[in-house]
């Protein structure tokens, strides 16, 4: 018998994915009203004035006044908002700035205003709703839900509140689920990741959990504090967990380690949030992809990743974008970002509607011998080795080894494995093989004799946990490169001995 809330649930998620429906099968003239909407509301602040916004009519005019830039080359505007400014890069003041670690330029202020923080919040119920529409399950709105997320506590800074983007949205949870959501505050709140991982294991054991979210790699320590403490695997714990929600990274390295520690399989719905936006959801379960938001206040161009580096690379909407191709994505926000480059490569999957994945970060690749493989590769090539092994990972990373001490270079791989592979070499040898397939740069360099086939040094369990550890990154949002164009990860692995 479904209860109220759950009855209410179902009409509910109908009339979203009708609205959903309406704008991902009108995308071009809807991300033209985006852009138009965008450029009009920003033409009298600063950064409006000085890239001449208001004789912006076209894509083309906007590409002519407004490169492309990463955080570095927007900071001095970014600069002059933290600092207190009005009407900057958008009208007014942000409510809010997401304060992330970034990797090259220390903390990065990424300003979230009141036009852009709903979207957000929309998009992530979004993704539940979708779900309930395409499957009918609605019982788990009963029970208990869980997001491991970052310290809710905010600081001010010249009136304007910053936080973790998890914390923030902590505060936006809407009334009706305030009751089902888990940790407690308090617990929430807690700094230190591994006592806040303990304390919500103590607060869910006797609840009944429905739903549980967050980045998979810290999931899974959740998980397995929870059999260690249990003797029973995740399913048998919570009889009714039915939903796994996740975003960040790539889930398919991750799967059959969470059925084993699970016990059976459950649906999972991929997210594609960040400080910047809130991306693309997965809205259908057997189809490949996230759909990306195209409504959602957010002007999309895309860069052949493979062309990203030279002079005058041609930046395109997604009128023009075609499937299979490695993107680095490129966005203008109602947040106030212009022309940025958030990082992230995709790969698009379907045009009708417009589908995405995550294939990786235009940073994080291996080019030491021009081979360009990336993330995307590393983790398929990882994949099909351990479907036909019986061998289970927990992380990974990859780094090039450009000067071993005898024969070629070659590229390494760290692996910690929750259950090794009967036959290591066999299974370094299918990684490899996945690869050349994938990749004819890696192809040839191989068969060139330019490079070995890779090799794989085993971590210590627990090892990629230590090393987050000792780089203060354990636990939020944090995650681990899935591959170096250098050994800054491999040098650290090795100088603290986490390597077998």
């Amino acid at each position: 018998m479904l209860s109220l809330k759950a009855a209410l649930a179902k009409p509910f998620a109908k009339r979203v994915y009708k609205s959903v429906q309406k704008w991902a099968n009108n995308p071009i003239e809807t991300q033209e009203k985006v852009f138009q909407e965008l450029i009009s509301s920003a033409t009298s602040t600063q950064f409006g004035k000085d890239h001449d916004f208001i004789s912006i009519n076209t894509h083309k005019d906007f590409v002519k006044r407004v490169p492309v830039r990463d955080y570095e080359e927007l900071k001095p505007y970014v600069e002059r908002v933290v600092a207190g400014e009005e009407n900057i890069l958008w009208k007014g003041k942000p409510i809010y700035f997401a304060k992330t670690s970034g990797t090259t330029s220390g903390a990065k202020y990424i300003p979230i205003t009141k036009e852009s923080m709903p979207t957000h919040v929309e998009a992530a119920r979004n993704a539940i709703l979708l779900y309930i529409a395409e499957t009918g399950n609605a019982k788990f709105v009963d029970g208990k839900m869980i997001f491991l997320q970052g310290s809710p506590i905010l600081e001010k800074k010249h009136g304007i509140q910053l936080g973790r983007l998890s914390g923030i949205v902590a505060h936006y949870v809407p009334k009706y689920l305030q009751k089902n959501r888990m940790p407690s505050w308090e617990t929430n709140c807690i700094e230190d990741w591994e006592t806040k991982v303990n304390a919500i294991v103590e607060e869910t054991l006797p609840e009944n959990m429905t739903i549980i979210s967050g980045i998979p790699s810290w999931v899974q320590m959740y998980f397995e504090k929870i059999q260690e403490r249990t003797g029973k695997k995740v399913g048998d714990v919570f009889k009714n967990f039915n939903l796994f929600i996740f975003g960040g990274v790539n889930y398919e390295p991750y799967r059959a380690k969470f059925e084993n520690l699970i016990g059976r399989k459950v649906d999972s719905i991929e997210l594609f949030p960040a400080s910047e936006g809130f991306f693309a959801f997965q809205d259908k379960q057997n189809e490949k992809g996230m759909l990306l938001q195209l409504n959602s206040g957010i002007f999309y161009e895309f860069i052949k990743a493979d062309e990203f580096f030279n002079k005058n690379p041609k930046r395109f909407t997604i009128k023009d974008v075609e499937l299979g191709i490695n993107y680095v994505m490129i966005v203008s926000t109602n947040a106030g970002l212009w022309a940025y480059n958030v990082g992230d490569t995709v790969e698009f999957t379907s045009t009708k509607p417009y589908r995405v994945i995550v294939s990786g970060r235009i940073k994080h690749f291996i080019s030491a011998f021009g081979e360009h493989v990336i993330g995307k590769e590393v983790e398929q090539a990882l994949q099909e080795a351990v479907k036909e092994s019986d061998a289970q990972v927990t992380e990974f990373t990859v780094a090039p080894k450009i000067n071993p001490d005898s024969g070629l270079p070659y590229h390494e791989w760290f692996i910690e494995f929750e259950k090794e592979p009967s036959d290591i070499e066999e299974f370094s040898n299918k990684i490899d093989a996945s690869l050349q397939k994938q990749n004819s740069y890696y192809f040839d360099l191989i068969k060139g004799k330019v490079l070995q086939p890779l090799k794989i040094s085993q971590v210590k369990k627990n090892g990629f946990q230590d090393y987050m550890k000792s780089i203060g990154k354990l636990g939020g949002q944090n995650k681990i490169a899935r591959l170096s164009n250098d050994r800054k990860i491999a040098d650290i692995l090795d100088a603290q001995n986490l390597i077998k």
